[in-house]
């Protein structure tokens, strides 16, 4: 599916000349805000543009040349996304980096992108540069936005953001015109942002993508969903990763519609409900987590409010799933779903603080059905994208009046899908990336004559939707020659608000076995509610009630496997829950949640042996990385359990 792409204007072809018309024609509409101290904080366009001008101008006076790059590093704060702002008007290229990673990650970004600034949120940030400065050479300067704590520190490259801005008032007085002329020299095809990808397999790539390739994708996207300017936005995940990117500064400064900055990651929740946005993104974690925390308190509420609650709730599933399925909804359920808005579905929404939504987004990972269809019959316009960091974030969507449980959606204009001989997804479009940074071969073995190779598996249906299998080199065959796609598995698993992340194993195995997680706050709860003390989530994980809760879940993925003729012999027949949950920190995830396979395939290989033998249980010993650096160790008698099998299974 294609559609023409318009050339750019010159005029509006890079994110500094379109926020700098938007200080023109809407100089007093709100662009971002922040809570800060419990107070939300409000910036005009004019304010942003100014702002990044200060930044701009302050870095020039340091020695900032074009093509320099700037780390930024943070929570989501409007000082950041200035920063981004700031560097791309100097011809420079922003990379930001995720605010949790370790030293050792961000010293490979640093270093690798060659940063020479820095801009970072706080104390924390510049605690960790400090310690890696030696080992990168070519950062030149750490700027910090919030002072607290650093009074004390006296290292000459150090400076605070409004010391910057100080400087570029200076700057400014003798270069009256110097900001301007630098804007006036970008171009559509200069790199607009460096994003480094997870690293699920190696080193993070650096992904470069140009001002056209944000710009159209961001234009294409919205012109197919129908985004409008007073659209609100909640900015709260990473800065790093390129969907907050695209959907809190591409779409927000092409649009110029406001961005909403939490006041930390432990009051998203909270903020959620003073935004209010309209338009909002979640990976399926977060909707599986708002899920979660809504069943919780429907089964602490009293019998008869639950009772009413869960009535509705099954009222309005069924009727969703009748419309997804394309099939007409009886008349009954029609006349008592508005007494179920007044009475179970508005009081949710706006106690989730989604009632405004007019679309809502996830991607990443499959959503689980059960999941996806409990937001969209609360009337929640939820639905499923693809993507990838290559691809400027977006690839497809699914239509409004045409959301499947299934599939990822048709694609946006301007895009172009093809499967190749092997299953691979390929695509094409304007917002395919310009290469990796500094690693030609790995350009070339994703991008091959404009078609880059998105190293996931599936195929596009009767109707034009595209569905994804799994990842291709993740697709294999246990001995017996079943298929075996581990993340669909995991996917299936994940749907239950008792298991927070799954490993599956069996490529050439005689069998699929599953290493998992429990999440701790709906099996706390469900433990708590039965007057089951523990003391610690490895405690808790190994309790014999909880081993029977999660058994009870295989047993639903088995039965949900024993339906698909082609996974029918895959299902899990041995699993077992492990001490520690998987964390970025110890490298067994990704800052994105994606598993790194290899590395656990490596790190738990004695637990993966156990479950491929006669052993009931198994001794282990682990090491954890907590977030300050230090390490410690977690021991563990961790129980090996077998999996009921639905209908006839070949085990070898």
């Amino acid at each position: 599916m294609t559609s023409p792409v318009r050339e750019l204007d010159p005029e509006r072809d890079t994110f500094p000349k379109l926020a700098r018309g938007n200080a023109e024609r809407i100089p007093g509409k709100v662009a971002v805000r922040e809570k800060d101290y419990g107070i939300w904080q409000s910036y005009t366009w004019a304010d942003y543009l100014e702002q990044a001008r200060l930044i701009a101008l302050g870095l020039a006076s340091l020695g900032f040349d074009r093509g320099d790059k700037t780390a930024v590093i943070g929570d989501n704060r409007p000082q950041l996304y200035w920063a981004m702002l700031a560097t791309q008007a100097l011809g420079g290229v922003p990379v930001p980096l995720y605010q949790d990673s370790i030293e050792k990650e961000m010293q490979y970004v640093i270093d690798h992108a060659e940063a020479k600034f820095a801009i970072v949120e706080d104390q924390e940030q510049v605690d960790k540069l400090l310690n890696l400065k030696a080992q990168c050479p070519r950062l030149e300067y750490v700027i910090y936005d919030d002072p607290r704590g650093l009074r004390s520190y006296a290292e000459p490259f150090l400076l605070s953001l409004e010391r910057l801005q100080e400087l570029g008032r200076k700057f400014a007085q003798d270069n009256p015109t110097y900001f301007e002329d630098q804007v006036a020299k970008g171009r559509a095809d200069d790199i607009a942002i460096i994003c480094y990808t997870s690293g699920t397999t190696g080193s993070p790539k650096g992904v470069m993508l140009s001002h056209r390739n944000l710009i159209l994708t961001a234009r294409n996207a919205a012109t197919r969903e129908g985004l409008r300017r007073d659209e609100e936005v909640l900015a709260y995940l990473p800065m790093a990763w390129v969907g907050d990117h695209i959907f809190s500064f591409s779409q927000s400064i092409l649009l110029g519609f406001a961005a909403n900055c939490p006041e930390s990651a432990a009051t998203v929740r909270h903020d959620l409900k003073e935004v209010g946005p309209t338009y909002f993104f979640a990976v399926p974690a977060i909707w599986e987590s708002l899920l979660t925390t809504v069943m919780i308190r429907i089964e602490d509420a009293a019998w008869i409010k639950r009772a009413m609650v869960h009535f509705f709730l099954r009222l309005a599933q069924r009727m969703e799933r009748e419309r997804l399925n394309r099939r007409p909804v009886p008349l009954w359920p029609r006349l008592l779903y508005p007494f179920g808005r007044l009475l179970v579905y508005g009081p949710l929404k706006d106690n989730l603080g989604v009632r405004r939504i007019r679309r809502a987004y996830t991607a990443g990972e499959a959503i689980g059905p059960e999941i996806f269809v409990f937001f969209r019959s609360l009337g929640i316009n939820l639905k499923q994208v693809y993507g990838m960091t290559e691809s400027s974030a977006l690839i497809s969507i699914q239509q409004d009046g045409d959301v499947r449980l299934d599939t990822v959606g048709t694609p946006i204009p301007g895009v172009e899908i093809r499967i190749s001989e092997n299953g691979e997804v390929l695509f094409r479009s304007p917002g395919v990336f310009q290469g990796y940074y500094k690693n030609p071969e790995a350009t070339r073995e994703t991008l091959e004559e404009g078609w880059v190779h998105t190293g996931d598996a599936g195929f596009i249906d009767h109707d034009g939707h595209l569905r994804i299998i799994d990842r291709a080199k993740d697709v294999s065959r246990l001995a017996g020659g079943t298929v075996f796609a581990p993340k669909y598995i995991e996917n299936k698993l994940k749907f239950s608000p008792y298991i927070k992340e799954a490993v599956c194993v069996g490529q050439d195995r005689p069998y699929v076995t599953a290493m998992l997680n429990i999440d701790l706050a709906a099996v706390g709860n469900w433990a708590e509610r039965r007057n089951i003390p523990y003391t610690s989530y490895t405690d808790l994980s190994q309790k014999p009630e909880v081993q029977d809760l999660v058994g009870q879940e295989v047993v639903r993925v088995n039965r949900s496997l024993s339906e698909e003729e082609l996974l029918r012999g895959a299902q899990i027949r041995k699993y077992l829950i492990l001490h520690k949950e998987l964390d970025p920190d110890d490298q067994e995830i990704t800052r994105s949640r994606k598993v790194r396979r290899r590395f656990i395939a490596e790190k738990y290989a004695p637990l993966i042996e156990a479950l491929y033998s006669d052993a009931d249980r198994v001794a282990v010993e682990a090491k954890v990385t907590y977030e300050d650096g230090r390490t410690g160790t977690v021991r563990a008698d961790v129980r090996i359990r077998e999996a009921e099998l639905e209908g006839v299974v070949g085990v070898r």
